[in-house]
């Protein structure tokens, strides 16, 4: 009976709980499939991996970056995260399926990749949303309106991307925002005024960006902001006295813009003031000593400005110091006072401080000072000639006040040293004329004595085919498999015609398939030819990896039937192949690469070439940069081939005027500029050649001897029209197959120009590899940068210093450049075409490895003289 009980006990709960269920709304579970549901979609419109989010687990426990609460998702976290390989072959910003996760508070997806412009749905359906961070996410185009209607946003971050357009006032309607970063863009125009709405507002940065205008003034009715960061625009007009309105502020940096004006006193009432940054604008006036003692002030920056006064005498606690102090590059004079001990480290470089320098045990720069007991200080000259200026007597290093030293003195003292410098200088000519004519006649001798003398018509003996040993330290087992020639007869059909590439300057070329269905391009080197060009391979690729040069996959060295090199087979071939392609409809139109593709090899191509040139020791010099050794995988993945002439740099890669004036005969080694190929600034030119193949789509202007181009012409017919001062003359010369908006225009400007900059006659005038990779990973701000305010190109600051080595040719005749571009394309190409020119050599063996250029020639940018014993050197890039 109890038993009995006990059972009609249990059904009756089991009963009961059923029945509660079955009453229970269903919106529990079915909110949980829906959420589900968007995030296996989001799964699949990113391309996020199975590992990270598996299908078959409940995405609340065991999904990564996934937050929940009471069962609904709640924060998306996929920062760091990698696409799958088919989610990388097109990826997209593509996050719809957010819309159904309506208690999503947080979605931070910095530092994945997100091309393409934010969506406006993203502000209309995620009104829950607190934290929105797309930090380094590679998004482009405007920042939509609609992210002014996420009413409960506290924190915005978009930094370090590639966002363009100006600043929608929207933003200023999101009144609980703490946070905002726009920080590392290219966006313009002003800042809004409605941004005074913000008043919950703590840390506001804009940095690095290209803002103009005015800071509104409503700014100061931002009573909660603590970090204000302005810093790389181009705004103007004196600082705003509202800022001292903003009594919570502890950063402000408002470096590297065109403020002008005295300094506000209102600044000395921020007491809470840790960090200001003034450098790099035109600020003038004295340094108010109210502002270097602010209590707090722990670092102080009003570098490259034009202040000037002296330093307050105000004495602390040499105990108590912190931080650093930064006065360099302006006007200031007299002694140095006390304050300095407030700080650890001091600038106090390019001034006019006088005196004797005090025993501080800091850290502190005085250079180019007035100062009596320090080193590398002015001239007694230039001090006494500013203080006279300013009417203020000069401690002259002990003389009495306003003496200068004796003008017969200086005057015979560099008498003195103008005759010891012509007496070394005409020694060490005639020394060098010396060495010069015994290097001439052992040259000569030496090819005499090679040339076998022939008192005959008949026939010159043929030349040796024995390769020559190969290079020491050569580790084999590092260089792939070692491959039969039975091998190699079977995967090239024994070397059909079918299966021939190219017949190259070092060997010929052959498509084959290993019996594992593995394609390879198979390298056949002419012994006669080249003798030992295989081994120098070899050993070059026993020494170096990069994943932009092409994989060696193996070698066949074996026998007298010849020595193989076996490469990984390119499917899309070389550049000078790929840029056109028959399309896929049945008119057999030509079908060519997009922008970003074409952009997208030329940054390939640039960090293989900045990697041999700056990453390597010693640097190595390609010698054969052309279209068709620039090799394309199957995702148009660079990979540079023609790797047998590669070899270290000779020496110096710029020589100057002296030195070319007493350069030996030209031998097979140089070409008609007289400077030989193997130095990178060689390189640098054939790139240019290249770029500009990509610009304009006419292949054939980067070839070593093309006979079916004149490259010359082309060049003298491109170049009027790459201009860095006018956008439109480049629309003349881009290759009209390509289809490109405003934005995209604005980067075939920038490469055209970073090309330009390549083909300077003058080897020292052209960049660096590194500097051009810089450029072309941010073409956008080269042509902004440069076409900016005058301020901008009288000092550079860190954002342009990569930029100021790209173009400094230019700058240089900015004046001619611009009155060249009012009279148009036609009195471009007059002033700079003067001179002689020839057609450049794009890549050939013996190709002047940058001209010294004629000195009669235009300041501007001109093709490379044309070396007449120029090889045909095209090889398929192998």
């Amino acid at each position: 009976m109890g038993s009995n009980f006990v059972v009609l006990l249990v059904l009756s709960l089991l009963f009961h709980s059923t029945f509660e269920q079955q009453q229970q709304p269903p919106s529990v579970a079915t909110r949980f499939r829906a959420e589900r549901a968007a995030l296996l979609q989001l799964r699949s419109s990113l391309g996020l991996r199975s590992q990270q989010w598996p299908i078959k687990s409940i995405p609340c426990f065991n999904w990564v970056g996934i937050s929940c609460q009471n069962g609904s998702v709640t924060g998306i976290n996929i920062s760091g995260f990698k696409r799958t390989r088919a989610g990388r072959k097109n990826p997209q910003f593509a996050v719809d399926s957010l819309a159904n996760l309506t208690n999503l508070v947080s979605f931070n997806a910095s530092r994945f990749t997100l091309p393409g412009s934010i969506p406006n749905g993203l502000g209309l359906q995620l009104q829950t949303l607190q934290v929105l961070d797309l930090r380094f996410c590679q998004i482009s185009g405007a920042i939509p309106s609609t992210l002014g209607n996420l009413s409960n946003l506290h924190e915005l971050y978009l930094s370090d991307n590639s966002l363009t357009g100006t600043i929608p006032s929207t933003l200023g309607q999101l009144s609980n925002l703490s946070v905002l970063d726009l920080s590392r863009n290219s966006l313009t125009g002003l800042i809004p005024s409605s941004f005074g709405s913000l008043s919950n507002l703590s840390s506001l940065d804009m940095s690095l960006n290209y803002l103009s205008g005015i800071i509104p003034e409503a700014f100061g009715n931002l009573p909660n902001l603590s970090f204000l960061n302005l810093s790389g625009n181009s705004l103007s007009s004196p600082i705003p006295t509202q800022f001292s309105n903003i009594t919570t502020l502890t950063v402000l940096d408002l470096s590297s813009n065109t403020f002008s004006g005295e300094l506000p006193l209102e600044l000395t009432r921020l007491n809470n003031l840790q960090r200001l940054s003034l450098g790099n604008n035109l600020l003038s006036g004295n340094l108010s000593s109210n502002l270097l003692s602010l209590p707090r002030l722990i670092f102080l920056d009003v570098s490259d400005n034009n202040l000037t006064g002296s330093l307050p005498n105000l004495d602390f606690n040499p105990n108590v110091t912190s931080g650093m102090l930064n006065l360099s590059h302006n006007m200031f004079y007299g002694g140095i006072t006390s304050i300095l001990r407030k700080f650890n480290s001091v600038d106090l470089s390019y001034n006019y401080f006088m005196g004797t320098v005090p025993n501080y045990e800091r850290f502190t720069i005085l250079t180019k000072n007035c100062l009596r007991n320090a080193t590398t200080q002015r001239t007694v000259r230039e001090c006494a000639t500013f203080y006279s200026l300013i009417g203020l007597p000069f401690d002259n290093f002990g003389l009495p006040n306003g003496t200068l030293p004796p003008p017969e003195t200086a005057s015979k003292s560099n008498k003195r040293w103008i005759i010891l410098a012509a007496v070394l200088g005409g020694v060490g000519i005639l020394v060098l004329l010396a060495i010069i004519m015994i290097l001439v006649v052992v040259c000569c001798r030496k090819r005499r004595a090679a040339s076998p003398r022939r008192t005959g018509v008949g026939p010159a003996p043929a030349a040796a085919t024995t390769a020559a040993p190969p290079p020491s330290g050569v580790d084999f087992s590092s260089l792939g498999e070692s491959f039969t020639y039975q091998q190699i007869v079977a995967a090239t059909g024994d070397f059909s015609d079918e299966n021939l590439i190219k017949n190259g300057h070092s060997g010929d070329l052959f498509r084959g398939v290993l019996e594992g269905g593995i394609q390879i391009i198979v390298k056949r080197f002419d012994l006669e030819s080249t003798k030992d060009g295989y081994m120098m391979e070899l050993d070059l690729f026993s020494k170096i990896s990069h994943p932009r040069l092409v994989p060696l996959l193996g070698h066949c060295l074996e026998g007298e039937n010849g020595k193989f090199l076996i490469y990984k087979y390119m499917p899309n071939g070389d550049l000078s192949g790929a840029l056109y392609r028959k399309s896929d409809s049945d008119d057999d139109s030509l079908q060519s690469l997009d922008w970003i593709t074409r952009l997208k090899i030329a940054l390939g191509a640039a960090e293989g070439l900045s990697y041999l040139h700056h990453e390597c020791t010693p640097p190595l010099v390609h010698r054969d940069v052309q279209a068709s050794s620039i090799l394309l995988d199957d995702k148009y993945e660079v990979r540079l081939g023609s790797l047998s002439e590669v070899c270290p740099q000779e020496g110096e890669s710029h020589s100057n005027r002296f030195t070319r004036m007493l350069r030996l005969p030209q031998t097979s080694e140089q070409g008609a500029s007289g400077v030989g190929t193997a130095t990178c600034a060689y390189d640098v030119y054939c790139f240019g050649k290249v770029l500009l193949e990509l610009v304009t789509g006419k292949m054939g202007i980067s070839a070593t001897n093309d006979p079916t181009t004149n490259t010359k012409d082309l060049l003298e017919t491109i170049l009027p029209y790459i201009n860095i001062y006018d956008k439109e003359l480049v629309t003349n010369i881009v290759d009209p197959s390509l289809i490109i908006d405003e934005d995209l225009l604005e980067e075939v400007w920038a490469m055209a120009v970073v090309a330009r900059s390549c083909l300077n006659p003058k080897p020292a005038r052209r960049p660096l590899m590194r500097y051009i990779l810089k450029a072309l990973e941010n073409p956008l701000k080269v042509v902004r940068e440069e076409s900016g305010s005058s301020a901008r190109l009288r000092t550079p600051s860190s954002r342009g210093s990569w930029n100021a080595a790209l173009f400094s040719s230019w700058r240089n005749s900015s004046t001619e450049m611009a009155a060249a571009v009012v009279a148009g394309p036609s009195s471009l190409k007059q002033s700079g075409t003067t001179g002689s020119q020839s057609q450049g050599s794009g890549g050939g063996y013996n190709g002047g490895g940058g001209g010294g250029g004629d000195s009669k020639r235009s300041k501007d940018v001109f093709p490379e003289p044309l070396d007449v014993q120029d090889e045909e050197r095209s090889n398929g890039g192998y």
